[in-house]
C-alpha cells in the first residue's frame, strides 16, 4: 500500500525538466565534421546537388554583395533568402503568359531549397555515435520523468538513439514528436488523452525527414531515407527564422508546444546550444521568469566571465552557467 501511494504521489508530481540541445553535441564529436561551413562546402562540391548555371546564379548573388563566390555561413544564406523571396514576389505576380522572370529565375527558389535541404541531410550522413554514458544517463532521465527535448540541430545523434531505445516511440513511450506511423503529422497528435504523461520531442528548426506528401507532412524512415527537398527548415540567417518557423503549419506547432513545455517544467537545462539565436533567448527569456536555467558549455567558448555576462543578458540572471572539457561526460540531469 505504501509503494503504491508512492508511485500515485510520483506521477501526480513529475518534475519535468525541458533540455535544449544544439549542434554543440555534434561538435563535441568531430568539430571539424559538424561544423555549417563544412557542410555547405560539402553540398558545393557535390555536382548532383546544384547545376552549373544554377551554382552560377548562386555566386552572381554573393559577389554583388561583396562577398566570396560560394556560401559561407548564415550571413551568406541571409543573401540568398532575400533573393528566393524576390524571385517568389515577381512568380506570384506574373499572369498568363507574362512572367518577371527567365526559366532559370523561376527555378532558383526550388534550387535554394534543394541545396538547404542537401546542407541539412549531410547532418544525416556520418558515422558518429553519441558516447553510451551520455545516452543511457539521459535516456534513464527522460523515461523516470517524462522530460521535454527541444533540439535546434539537424543531426540525428540524439534522435535515432531514443527511438532505438523505446524512449520515443508510440503514445505509451516518455516522448512523443506528433508524427503517426501511417498519417504522419498532426497537431493533435501532440495532446494528452486517455491519461497518458508524456512529455515532448521538438525539432524546433524542423529536420530534412519531414517531407511533404499525399497532402500532409509524412517523416522518412532513416534506413531508406531521401533527400527530398522540404520547406520544414529553419536553415537561413538568424534574422529569418522567425518568419520561415512562421510559413510552416509544423515548426509553428513546435514552438507551441515548447510554451506549453516550459510553463510545466521546473527547470531549463540547456546543452551544447550557442546562444546565437535570438528568437529563442526572448522566448525563453519572456518565459521562464524565476524558473532555474542551468546551461552546460564547452569551456573553449571563451572566458568564463564574460560568457556569464552572455548568457545574463541573452536569458535573464537566473542563468547558471557550468564550463566541461567536454559536454558529452554531462550525466547529472537530476541536480
Amino acid at each position: 500500500m505504501t509503494y503504491l501511494i508512492a508511485s500515485v504521489w510520483r506521477l501526480l508530481n513529475i518534475m519535468r525538466r525541458t533540455i535544449i540541445t544544439g549542434n554543440g553535441l555534434g561538435m563535441a564529436l568531430d568539430p571539424v565534421y559538424f561544423s555549417l561551413n563544412r557542410a555547405i562546402a560539402s553540398v558545393w562540391d557535390d555536382p548532383e546537388c546544384l547545376s552549373r548555371i544554377q551554382k552560377q546564379l548562386i555566386t552572381e548573388c554573393l559577389t554583388r554583395q561583396g562577398v566570396g563566390e560560394m556560401p559561407q555561413g548564415e550571413e551568406d544564406l541571409d543573401i540568398l533568402h532575400r533573393v528566393v523571396l524576390a524571385c517568389q514576389y515577381l512568380l506570384r505576380i506574373g499572369r498568363g503568359d507574362i512572367h518577371w522572370l527567365s526559366d532559370h529565375g523561376s527555378e532558383f527558389p526550388d534550387a535554394i531549397k534543394k541545396f538547404i535541404t542537401a546542407v541539412a541531410w549531410y547532418f544525416h550522413y556520418h558515422e558518429h555515435i553519441l558516447p553510451c554514458n551520455f545516452v543511457e544517463s539521459i535516456s534513464g532521465y527522460i523515461q523516470e520523468t517524462k522530460s521535454h527535448i527541444a533540439t535546434l540541430n539537424y543531426d540525428n545523434l540524439l534522435y535515432q538513439n531514443l527511438i532505438e531505445r523505446g524512449v520515443l516511440r508510440g503514445y505509451d513511450s516518455a516522448l512523443v514528436d506528433g508524427f503517426h506511423r501511417i498519417s504522419g503529422f498532426s497537431c493533435g497528435n501532440l495532446d494528452r488523452k486517455y491519461g497518458r504523461d508524456f512529455g515532448y520531442y521538438l525539432h524546433l528548426h524542423g529536420s530534412p525527414l519531414f517531407i511533404e506528401a499525399n497532402a500532409g507532412i509524412l517523416k522518412q524512415k532513416q534506413g531508406n531515407a531521401r533527400e527530398i527537398p522540404t520547406p520544414h527548415l529553419v536553415l537561413t540567417h538568424v534574422e529569418h527564422k522567425p518568419s520561415v518557423i512562421d510559413s510552416s503549419v509544423l515548426l509553428k506547432t513546435y514552438w507551441c508546444y515548447l510554451d506549453h513545455a516550459i510553463r510545466e517544467s521546473e527547470k531549463i537545462i540547456i546543452i551544447g546550444y550557442s546562444g546565437l539565436d535570438d528568437h529563442l533567448n526572448r522566448f525563453i527569456k519572456a518565459l521562464c521568469g524565476e524558473k532555474e536555467i542551468s546551461i552546460i558549455e564547452w569551456n573553449g567558448a571563451g572566458e568564463r566571465e564574460e560568457r556569464i555576462a552572455f548568457w545574463s543578458d541573452k536569458l535573464g540572471g537566473k542563468a547558471e552557467l557550468m564550463r566541461l572539457d567536454n559536454i558529452l561526460d554531462y550525466d547529472d540531469w537530476e541536480n
